[in-house]
């Protein structure tokens, strides 16, 4: 049994950062993520992602993002429980959680704070026919190393943030060609990055294919990837030679074993009170993407934010017979365990 103050579910960047401000008050975390590192969707699905909304960082990679926060909890010698989904929890003679995970581990802790992200999740495939033979030959959902398409032909389909931001990043002096298809002519994503293919897509640096989608895939004599078959709206049809096709059209979260916890849920998110970000069962606290509540923005910040006060309401939980008067780093420093 791994004792602990405070069981963190989901190792991505809220969890982590969960972890300093325990630390801070003298709490330690144990962290479970079915995932087999630490870093949750920034590790897993784009490590070589920008991040820009991050306090302080103009621009950091998502990848990078996570290596400060592991460097910044280090001194707190969290532990990890990695590559295994928390399955169960119940409680125990004396009040604590007790939670088991896949493999049978288990934890247990006065408080629990769910960090999950979008919980499980798994990538929107498109229906087209034959596809799952070229998944890992040439069709990807997820860009996790960005260098395996330098000096190819790249095709991206979708229209959101995602989609634009990877055709923008890979048409920057990595791929030999880039097209962005997309079955619309407006974008769901950022107006500035929208503007920037459009124009890009003007200078000659990337082809854009609006009111267009990918209807079929055909592959060489290797089995890898060769051939998309791109239908147009007005064109009809036609075909293009091409070394990868990424579809990027989001992914598609469930909430796993989250859902049978006996929480309140809400459009696959656990509902909190913002006072603490507490659920419905007091010591259980939901943060980041995982939670929802009135003017919830799915934001790392948010979350960063969200964690502060989780760990505030925390220690009152879990010492009730102790006064914690707020201390500012500026003054008493970051004193490891």
């Amino acid at each position: 049994m791994i004792q602990t103050d405070i069981i963190i579910i989901g190792a991505g960047p809220c969890g982590l950062f969960t972890v300093f401000e325990a630390g801070l008050l003298k709490l330690r975390c144990h962290l479970i993520d079915a995932l087999p590192q630490a870093g949750g969707q920034c590790s897993e699905i784009y490590p070589k992602k920008p991040i820009y909304d991050i306090p302080a960082y103009p621009e950091v990679l998502a990848g990078d993002l996570i290596e400060k926060l592991m460097e910044q909890i280090a001194p707190f010698k969290p532990g990890f429980t990695l590559g295994e989904r928390a399955e169960f929890i119940e409680k125990d003679a004396e009040g604590q959680f007790i939670v088991k995970t896949s493999h049978g581990t288990a934890h247990r802790a006065p408080v629990i704070a769910i960090a999950g992200g979008l919980g499980c999740f798994e990538p929107r495939k498109p229906p087209v026919e034959g596809l799952a033979d070229f998944e890992g030959h040439g069709v990807e959902y997820i860009i996790k190393e960005p260098d395996i398409y330098k000096g190819k032909r790249v095709v991206i389909s979708g229209g959101g943030d995602s989609a634009l931001d990877w055709a923008l990043y890979l048409a920057n002096g990595v791929a030999e060609e880039v097209t962005l298809v997309h079955r619309r002519d407006s974008f769901r994503a950022h107006p500035d990055s929208v503007q920037k293919v459009l124009d890009l897509a003007a200078a000659g640096g990337m082809r854009l294919m609006t009111h267009a989608e990918v209807i079929g895939v055909n592959g060489g004599s290797d089995g890898a990837l060769a051939e998309l078959t791109i239908k147009h709206k007005k064109e009809g049809a036609s075909q293009l030679e091409v070394d990868h096709w990424i579809p990027l059209f989001g992914l598609s979260p469930k909430l796993g074993p989250i859902g049978a916890w006996n929480l309140n849920i809400s459009k696959n998110a656990v509902e909190v009170d913002t006072f603490d970000y507490q659920t419905n069962v007091p010591g259980i606290y939901a943060i980041g993407d995982i939670n929802t509540y009135p003017g919830k923005l799915k934001l790392i910040l948010c979350g960063f934010h969200e964690a502060t006060l989780m760990v505030q309401s925390a220690f009152k939980r879990i010492h009730p017979d102790k006064s914690n008067v707020l201390k500012y780093t500026t003054v008493n420093g970051v004193n490891a365990f």
